[in-house]
């Protein structure tokens, strides 16, 4: 079983940012069991921990294939060595929001940066694909206290008529 870091080290992985309940190793006890009994293997469990920021919504049209891009962001960090672990994060579709969607934009953003600073992640893929999502989704650097890449799934950009579709796989590739 892994020991919660001393003050000296830095913390990774699901013993980064415990629960203070008084006693660290029972806060990494409590939390890996938790991890376990979603079916992580103890092996997973000691690598570090990449959340993946998705706004897939069913009221959103521009992300409507964010699960199958969510998928292949997944299959890369497991190739990397990194645990992938993604979370939800508000979703702005301009055209079911009223007044607008701008009005909501700081809201996001504010829900963004809490959960990375609220989980334990060692970095965060960050998914979004408008222009409300990206910048609300893409948190100030003292903001973030981690290592952070960009997802942005443009699918609007096959919709217009100036050429063949792009394969999903070349938009994703620098993931």
């Amino acid at each position: 079983m892994a020991k919660p870091p001393t003050s000296k080290e830095r913390s990774q992985g699901l013993a980064r940012g415990l629960t203070n309940y008084g006693d660290a190793a029972f806060a990494l006890y409590l939390r890996r069991s938790y991890a376990l009994s979603t079916g992580l293997s103890g092996e997973l469990l000691s690598r570090p921990v990449v959340g993946i920021a998705t706004s897939a919504s069913g009221f959103n049209n521009c992300h409507r294939h964010f699960p199958e891009l969510l998928e292949a962001v997944k299959r890369g960090v497991l190739a990397a060595g990194g645990l992938p672990l993604d979370f939800p994060t508000i979703s702005l579709g301009e055209v079911f929001l009223n007044p607008t969607s701008l009005m909501y934009r700081n809201l996001m953003s504010m829900d963004v940066e809490e959960m990375i600073r609220a989980q334990p992640m060692d970095a965060v893929v960050l998914m979004g694909g408008c222009d409300k999502t990206v910048p609300a989704q893409f948190p100030e650097r003292p903001a973030c206290p981690v290592r952070r890449r960009r997802c942005s799934g443009r699918i609007r950009l096959r919709e217009v008529k100036f050429g063949p579709p792009v394969p999903l796989r070349a938009r994703s590739s620098a993931v």
